[in-house]
């Protein structure tokens, strides 16, 4: 399992810092992710709204009001790069 978001903040605009279980942190925009989407982001366009992002300490992941919420494994891909492991089912 890929390491967990446990930390948020929004820091202007689309943009986030987020920091993982394993003491990864960086910066992510989510514009190109939110805006212009439609459906369950429309209300993400609203930066006043994006910025009510918290954390599911369940899922270990990111998640607005209205429970929109991003992969955690997507979300450390996103900031490291590495690629997403799948499990080999034997």
């Amino acid at each position: 399992m890929s390491p967990r978001v446990n930390q948020v903040r929004h820091v202007g605009q689309y943009r986030l810092e987020l920091s993982f279980t394993d003491g990864t942190k960086a910066e992510v925009d989510f514009k190109s992710r939110v805006v212009g989407r439609g459906g369950v982001f429309t209300l993400l366009e609203a930066v006043d709204y994006f910025g009510q992002v918290k954390i599911d300490p369940e899922a270990g992941t990111i998640m607005w009001p209205n429970e929109v919420d991003f992969c955690p494994d997507v979300l450390y891909y996103l900031v490291t790069g590495r690629p997403i492991l799948s499990l080999e089912l034997v």
